[in-house]
């Protein structure tokens, strides 16, 4: 009975693949898919996981794949370490080996492996034909923002709601100690460290800096009302200010908030706020957010998603009594700007073999309930059951799945798990909401090839200078970032900002 109503699926499924196409079309798709079995290989960022609930989740998916469209997928992992050089060496042999690759404009190289020919340009009828359900689903508008001279390149996870703006997570019983109705700014965040120094005999942050996302444009995010231009350098150099969005700049070469950034690192390394091999050892293999859920430390630094959905509720339950909250960059000056929609998206690799085949498995991934479900959240009753209130919990003993999936998640789809603070989510979403404004830069494409050797100069010059200012290991803060200034100059970073306010100018020159 299951594999009848399976083949019914399929011959449904496979009917509205043929809606859209010719009658000679139809007969060929028909054909490759009932004769041609393929293995579709999907490419993602992440540690290759280490127990078998990921290969008994597949093995379920790749039945039900086979059943509706003759395919199976496998993962290929790029390993956390030196994931960005490894990420973009796989992409660059294009020799066929993957099929589906997870990407994104504002961390993952997404436009410069689209102009590198790392991508398949896709028609707007190859994704009507092979990804019917994610083609009616995505806005035009939003299409747009995926394409490069007429062509898609990749998939906007444009239906997902989540928060990846960073900032501190903090204990409110011990901000409420050392006299602070929560901590709002940077000025409260330092006395609440000199306190958990003095009084609570930990680390305040027990950070590995080799392996830190700690960067100044936090601190330059509250401090003023820079944006971030996504998809030119992932150290997040260049943009504007909300108030003059026709004006590139860096606040990296100007101003004064890298300086008292500077300074107040080398405050708070005098002050014993980190280890003092912070950036040469590697935290005994600590990990401080382990750490701060444990009590062990008094500030985690991630992003919003990690605080609502693991660190607040683990801390509840690790220490009775404790609770926390998030400071989260921009706070004192209300700039939070809601991410571009490809922040995680799906590209066809260039080489694949089977782009068709590619394309209907990811619109199953992203559509399909039953392979939603399997993909993401593992087997029901094996990895997860669903309570009676509704939320998913993880069945006790249980090893969980790991595929890495940020390029596709669906708000129509999602199950609420029973890990995730939702309360503290739906305050975030509401705070976030009254000051956000949409990225507004999500349709330009830069174009780095005219200042590709200068970017990658100052790329090094970033590296040599700044692990040392963001843990305060120079004595002379103010002087160090003046001779960080000179670098990035004669490494020509003045050139970088004129050739992209030439860009931005032809932008809004054609779109007004």
């Amino acid at each position: 009975m299951q594999q009848k109503i399976l083949r019914v699926l399929s011959i449904l499924f496979i009917g509205l693949l043929l809606v859209s196409c010719s009658k000679k079309d139809q007969k060929n798709l028909q054909s490759d898919i009932a004769n041609h079995h393929v293995i579709i290989t999907y490419l993602t960022t992440g540690d290759k996981p280490k127990h078998s609930g990921t290969s008994e989740m597949l093995e379920k998916l790749n039945e039900r794949l086979t059943k509706l469209v003759n395919a199976e997928l496998e993962i290929y992992y790029i390993p956390w370490n030196n994931y960005q050089t490894n990420y973009n060496l796989k992409l660059a042999e294009k020799d066929g080996s993957i099929d589906l690759i997870g990407t994104a404009t504002d961390w993952l190289d997404a436009w410069k492996n689209a102009g590198l020919g790392n991508f398949m340009a896709l028609s707007d009828d190859m994704i009507k034909t092979y990804a019917p359900k994610t083609w009616s689903s995505v806005t035009p508008e939003h299409w747009n923002v995926c394409r490069l001279n007429g062509d898609i390149y990749f998939f906007p996870e444009d239906n997902y709601t989540q928060w990846t703006n960073h900032g501190f997570m903090y204990r409110v019983d011990w901000a409420k100690e050392a006299g602070l109705n929560g901590v709002h700014s940077w000025e409260d965040l330092t006395k609440y460290l000199s306190y958990a120094k003095k009084n609570k005999n930990v680390i305040p942050w027990d950070s590995n800096g080799a392996a830190s996302t700690f960067h100044p444009e936090g601190y330059i995010q509250s401090k003023s009302d820079f944006i971030i231009a996504d998809g030119i350098t992932s150290t997040n150099m260049f943009g504007t200010k909300r108030s003059n969005l026709k004006l590139i700049y860096s606040p990296f070469l100007e101003g004064k908030e890298l300086v008292e950034y500077a300074k107040l690192m080398r405050q708070w390394n005098v002050a014993g706020f980190w280890p003092s091999d912070v950036l040469t050892g590697n935290a005994g293999g600590r990990n401080n957010r382990d750490e701060f859920c444990e009590g062990k430390t008094a500030i985690e630094q991630h992003h919003s998603q990690t605080f609502y959905s693991d660190v607040y509720n683990r801390l509840k339950t690790n220490v009775p009594g404790a609770t926390a909250d998030f400071f989260w960059f921009g706070e004192e000056s209300h700039n939070i700007v809601y991410q571009t929609i490809t922040h995680g998206a799906m590209a066809v690799s260039a080489a694949s073999k089977n782009p068709e085949r590619a394309l209907m498995v990811y619109d199953l991934l992203r559509n399909d309930k039953e392979c939603y479900y399997l993909f993401n959240y593992g087997i029901e009753g094996v990895q997860y059951k669903i309570n009676s209130q509704g939320y998913r919990e993880k069945v006790p003993g249980s090893h969980g799945i790991s595929t890495n999936y940020w390029w596709g998640r669906n708000d129509n789809l999602e199950l609420r798990n029973t890990g995730t603070a939702w309360d503290i989510f739906d305050k975030l979403n509401e705070n976030y909401s009254k000051y956000k404004i949409d990225y507004p830069f999500s349709q330009i494409v830069w174009d780095l090839s005219n200042v590709s050797s200068e970017i990658d100069a100052v790329a090094d010059i970033y590296g040599q200078y700044m692990g040392n200012i963001c843990y305060g290991q120079n004595p002379n803060p103010e002087q160090y970032v003046a001779e960080f200034r000179r670098d990035l100059k004669q490494a020509g970073m003045e050139k970088i900002i004129a050739e992209f306010q030439r860009q931005l100018d032809a932008f809004y020159s054609k779109n007004n």
